[in-house]
């Protein structure tokens, strides 16, 4: 196989929340970029230097435009003669089951337009064995070339966190992984041009576990600490503080806090491809997985049974109640509202006869199915009830314990006499 010294050409598909931070540091290291999402609007609003992802100003964008090395596409004809192609598409649950499908479509166009000692990623999350046994069948069928003689093809998991101001794809240290060795060298050079640091496990399986390993771990602990939530609830003891205790341990101890449940492409999603893997191969039940999507996916439940709960100490049925709920993302300081735990709260107080109200200064679209609203002083006193799920910083936390007569604060943001936590 033989390639120009230093790929040049690179294909991105999908332009979502890891595509496109992708996409804008390889414009800014050299690469020409396509950027290929299926979403028009998405793809003219990229064209026309419109960023949908806080993380990625639009000043960055149209730098990234300015240089005539970026193109956001739809057009699938723009993908030919690529030297690397990155796969960075959704893959959700359907009925419980993984749905890979926008995987096996994305391999299925790259192999059109693959060629002799071009490299195929795979980042978007998965169980172990997808590249192997999934990506590459499709890539060779579709290309009629032979993966490790003709291309290379690897896995390298994402590690995007949409919001934080430390870790970013450059100083992330990034997993990577090859069918062969010839292939994790590609890859290895590939991302060592894009970030500080590499490293390079044995083989693809390795790096897909390790990605769910390491969101398997986060959800185990919160489902912990959520269950204990609702247990120290019932006790009258305050979670929160000893949390705070627990905290102060220098070794053998990692401080995670409840929420009303846990959102993002990540944590509802990944576990369930590791527990489907055991359960498919192995014919048993991952009982750590299954119990913490127990506990988590409950969690909006809970949040409402608490209001029901609180509003019934005053007299007051939720049935008609006007409720203010303060924040639909997943995560604090992000307008990311993928399987966020605040559009099932809402939809059920809905769906219970509340007068709701929803405030949330980052989310977009998927606010647009409330009735929203600004955090005034009006609306505070004019709702019997305020629930804060996301603690977006932009809220004005003073003005809200002033105003407001009851608030249910699932993330420990307030204190004062009005004020319930989870």
């Amino acid at each position: 196989m033989s390639r120009p010294e230093g790929p040049t050409t690179l294909v991105v598909v999908g332009q979502g929340y890891v595509g496109l931070p992708l996409a804008l540091r390889a414009v800014e290291v050299g690469f020409t970029v396509v950027g290929f999402d299926l979403d028009v609007d998405r793809v003219k609003r990229l064209s026309d230097g419109q960023s949908y992802i806080e993380d990625m100003s639009d000043h960055r964008l149209a730098a990234a435009l300015a240089t005539g090395r970026y193109l956001p596409t739809v057009d699938p004809s723009d993908l030919v003669d690529f030297d690397v192609a990155v796969i960075d598409v959704p893959t959700p649950l359907q009925d419980g089951n993984p749905n890979l499908s926008f995987v096996e479509e994305a391999a299925t166009t790259l192999a059109a337009h693959l060629g002799h000692g071009a490299t195929v990623i795979l980042e978007s999350t998965s169980y172990p064995g997808t590249t192997e046994e999934l990506v590459v069948p499709l890539l060779e069928d579709g290309s009629g070339l032979t993966a490790g003689r003709d291309f290379h093809v690897g896995y390298s998991p994402e590690r995007i966190d949409p919001g934080n101001p430390t870790w970013h794809l450059e100083n992330t240290p990034k997993v990577v992984s090859g069918i062969d060795p010839p292939s994790l060298e590609a890859v290895e050079a590939f991302y060592g041009r894009l970030v500080d640091e590499t490293v390079a496990v044995s083989a693809t399986g390795v790096a897909e576990l390790t990605k769910l390993l390491e969101n398997t771990f986060r959800h185990v602990n919160i489902a912990l600490v959520n269950e204990l939530a609702m247990f120290a609830s019932d006790l009258g003891i305050s979670v929160w503080e000893a949390i705070d205790a627990a905290s102060t341990k220098p070794f053998g101890y990692l401080r995670f806090t409840p929420g009303p449940g846990v959102g993002g492409h990540c944590l509802p999603i990944d576990p369930s491809y590791l527990s489907w893997k055991v359960r498919r191969s192995l014919g048993q039940p991952f009982r750590f997985v299954e119990l913490a999507n127990d506990v988590n996916e409950h969690m909006p439940d809970y949040v409402v049974r608490r209001l029901m709960l609180a509003l019934n100490r005053s007299g007051r049925a939720l049935n008609g109640a006007r409720v203010l709920l303060l924040g639909l993302a997943y995560k604090r300081n992000t307008g990311d509202a993928r399987e966020a735990p605040g559009t099932v709260i809402a939809r059920s107080l809905v769906a219970l006869g509340a007068d709701l109200r929803v405030a949330d200064p980052h989310v977009m679209g998927d606010a647009q199915a409330f009735t929203l609203v600004d955090v005034t002083a009006e609306e505070l006193e004019a709702a019997d009830a305020v629930v804060l799920v996301t603690d977006h910083d932009a809220f004005d936390y003073d003005l809200i314990c002033e105003h407001a007569s009851f608030i249910l604060d699932t993330r420990n943001r307030l204190d004062g006499p009005s004020v319930e936590r989870l």
